[in-house]
């Protein structure tokens, strides 16, 4: 294949991934939906017509690391922090903790009565498939106004980060012994106060650079922070969500003369526009590629499974009955839409892609990936769908 006809074709996956987004303000069916639908339909053009190009899972997974970092910044820097909307962090923060360990320990039981695997490895395979992805629930709920917005944003980053972490732990050699506890501890303090660091670090550059190239080099060190942290077992997404926060409330969180002198809030608060739409732009031109590349790496035929259709059914209801309990019983609060937003995404398949060799379940494979993906993005599709409409201010 020519190198036009490559560029064609990029241009035309991100033309379709825009009106795909036009289409999803309309009728409120998720654009990434259409995208995994069209990446299928082009797997099956390709093996119609003879021509499957080998894409490297590392392709895949190179992108959805990038994807997932633009997306949580994205959200991090449409969230205002203030004493009132403490209560509203709290609770989303307790019904993503609460929600992920339920889930992540059920689906786990269920794996090891079904498979027979030992209690780690099962968990190991079900925190990806109990984690919110904010790479699908963020872009989605952009319609939405106010406070269930919020909560979903929250919840939904809060759910990243803790999935990683319980991840993390679930991995740990000394799993079942007391002292993975104080391991686990250790990590995340020291997550918290790297993020603090390099949030400063972060700042002060972004502040001080007059250079016209300058946000790309903010997002470059973002990057490799985070690939940093990553490679030292730490939950890393922590860096992202700190530094979109802190720059988004740079007047609340820069208090004191010495902060004001070193880090310039009020030129912060001037670069805050240009860093949004960088990083939005940048977020839907990744999120586009993963997607499509994701359902370009499934195989129509594989998913004609009444077994495997079954397997992902059981699963969902597990998860959104879990789901329901804490929402109508413990945390008292709305069901539409909070209940049906809990989609799985991008963040599922980049776990799942770290899940060492010796814990790998052979039931627990790509494909069941995605039928849980495409279930979770069914209910997401109704519970927007039941949500009252919201006045739109220019779709274009």
């Amino acid at each position: 294949m020519g190198s036009y006809s490559i560029l064609i074709g990029l241009s035309i996956a991100v033309i379709l991934s825009y009106l795909f987004d036009v289409v999803a303000r309309a009728t409120r069916v998720p654009s990434v939906l259409m995208l995994l639908l069209t990446g299928i339909a082009l797997r099956q053009a390709a093996d119609y017509f003879n021509f499957t190009p080998n894409i490297p899972t590392v392709v895949l997974e190179i992108f959805g690391i990038i994807g997932l970092i633009m997306i949580v910044l994205e959200g991090a820097l449409d969230l205002k922090l203030s004493r009132d909307k403490a209560p509203l962090i709290r609770r989303s923060f307790l019904a993503a903790a609460f929600i992920l360990v339920v889930q992540a320990v059920a689906i786990a039981l269920l794996l090891q009565a079904y498979i027979g695997a030992s209690f780690q490895s099962c968990l190991v395979n079900a925190v990806p498939l109990s984690v919110i992805s904010s790479a699908i629930a963020i872009p989605s709920v952009a319609n939405l106004m106010g406070e269930k917005q919020e909560f979903i944003v929250y919840e939904s980053t809060f759910s990243d980060i803790l999935g990683i972490m319980l991840f993390n732990f679930a991995l740990q050699e000394n799993f079942a012994q007391g002292i993975s506890i104080v391991t686990f501890s250790l990590d995340v303090v020291a997550v918290v106060v790297v993020a603090i660091l390099s949030t400063a670090a972060l700042a002060f550059l972004l502040g001080r650079i007059r250079l016209h190239v300058k946000f790309f080099l903010i997002l470059a060190f973002l990057i490799l922070l985070y690939s940093l942290a990553k490679q030292l077992h730490l939950s890393s997404l922590v860096l992202v969500l700190v530094f979109g926060l802190a720059v988004n409330n740079a007047d609340l969180i820069l208090r004191g003369p010495r902060l004001h002198r070193w880090l310039h809030p009020e030129q912060l608060a001037a670069e805050l526009h240009p860093l949004k739409s960088i990083t939005a732009e940048s977020a839907f031109l990744i999120r586009t590629f993963f997607f499509l590349l994701f359902g370009f790496s499934i195989t129509l035929s594989s998913l004609l499974s009444g077994a495997l259709l079954l397997q992902g059914i059981l699963i969902v209801a597990v998860l959104t009955a879990i789901r329901y309990v804490y929402l109508r019983y413990i945390a008292r609060t709305d069901l539409v839409p909070e209940l049906f937003i809990a989609p799985k995404g991008l963040i599922t398949v980049l776990l799942y892609y770290s899940i060492p060799t010796k814990h790998h379940i052979g039931e627990v494979g790509e494909n069941i990936l995605f039928v849980v993906i495409l279930l979770t993005g069914l209910l997401m599709m109704i519970g927007l769908q039941l949500t009252k409409r919201e006045p739109e201010i220019g779709e274009f």
